[in-house]
């Protein structure tokens, strides 16, 4: 019985991405869908985050408006910082590695985490396990090292540290939004998308993990 859920779990989890990297392939030939897309991730994600703030901070309405504040105004930043990077090509090209170096990271860290279990990661999220950061780490390091070279056709394994660091900070931005989820006493942040909760739960570990990827890249390269 568990292990027919995991394997109905895994392929709801497997439709979920297959269905994210068709919306990343529209989105990177076509300008107006990308904009779209982000107009749709940037309104609901602030919905759904001012939605659980006001739970938390019921009382507390100054607290209730500075860390919205603090919020809409990273989601603007981040919205339109994408916007105009994607304005160059080069530029829009790196995003969208970073973008499925997150997605693998996710894929990673839920296959490892239900197949091998283990130890509990941190009591922020009690199911993340210790197997799932490292299966996160794994997916993570080659979908970027791997990809990388198919655009590039050069090995730089310095390009798998950084997977390292985009998958950590993925998780890290996992683990945030599942404490304000206990805080709140909610499972997922909306029922936007029937079956895998709200849009801020697909997009939580990517708001941590591409500016970081990003700004390591343009480091290097």
């Amino acid at each position: 019985m568990a292990l027919s859920k995991i394997s109905l779990n895994l392929k709801n989890r497997v439709k979920t991405s297959l269905i994210l990297f068709l919306i990343l392939f529209l989105m990177l030939i076509n300008n107006y869908f990308f904009g779209y897309c982000l107009i749709v991730i940037g309104v609901f994600s602030i919905l759904e985050f001012i939605s659980i703030i006001l739970i938390i901070h019921k009382k507390n309405k100054i607290k209730q408006l500075s860390i919205n504040l603090f919020f809409i105004t990273y989601i603007f930043a981040f919205c339109g910082g994408l916007l105009f990077l994607s304005s160059f090509l080069q530029l829009k090209i790196l995003i969208f590695l970073i973008l499925i170096t997150c997605i693998g990271s996710d894929i990673g860290g839920y296959i490892f985490g239900k197949f091998f279990k283990g130890p509990k990661l941190s009591k922020l999220s009690p199911n993340k396990t210790i197997s799932g950061a490292l299966g996160s780490l794994i997916l993570s390091c080659v979908t970027i090292f791997f990809t990388l070279y198919y655009l590039t056709k050069n090995f730089d394994l310095l390009i798998l540290l950084i997977g390292c660091l985009i998958s950590i900070s993925c998780q890290v931005g996992d683990l945030f939004f599942s404490f304000l989820k206990r805080k709140s006493n909610l499972k997922d942040t909306s029922n936007f998308l029937p079956g895998h909760g709200g849009l801020l739960d697909r997009v939580d570990g990517i708001l941590f993990g591409l500016p970081v990827g990003f700004f390591n890249l343009i480091m290097i390269y």
